[in-house]
């Protein structure tokens, strides 16, 4: 698991860079072109979720819902597992939210608000 929880704790630095150079196509970019493995690796969404949940625990700032969908995202494809990135939102009180989906529905955390807003992107 520590491996995994490393990949992750490097990926949200990945992407948290560029949101600092506040260039978000080189992120949607990053996670568009993320392809899915052929050959997969043992692992399901929820270990993947974990991973990413224990890396946000030591990072050393709160991770933004968009990094942390874009490292799991990027993950669960890497482990052959097919996953989109998806951006929403609310439009009253507006707020935007972004969250990972696979073919069994929502992964990880946040699925009750992300039901509640519109589509936005998808990627």
């Amino acid at each position: 698991m520590l491996p995994l929880i490393l990949k992750a704790y490097c990926k949200l630095i990945e992407f948290d860079l560029y949101l600092l150079r506040g260039d978000f196509s080189a992120l949607r970019r990053k996670v568009r072109h993320c392809n899915v493995k052929k050959r997969p690796l043992a692992a399901d969404p929820a270990r993947i979720c974990s991973a990413v949940d224990m890396a946000c625990v030591w990072y050393w700032k709160r991770a933004l819902c968009l990094q942390r969908s874009a490292t799991i995202a990027c993950l669960l494809r890497q482990h052959g597992i097919g996953a989109q990135m998806v951006i929403g939102v609310q439009h009253t009180p507006f707020r935007a939210h972004a969250w990972v989906e696979s073919e069994e529905g929502i992964v990880g955390a946040g699925s009750d608000f992300a039901r509640s807003c519109a589509v936005m992107d998808r990627f």
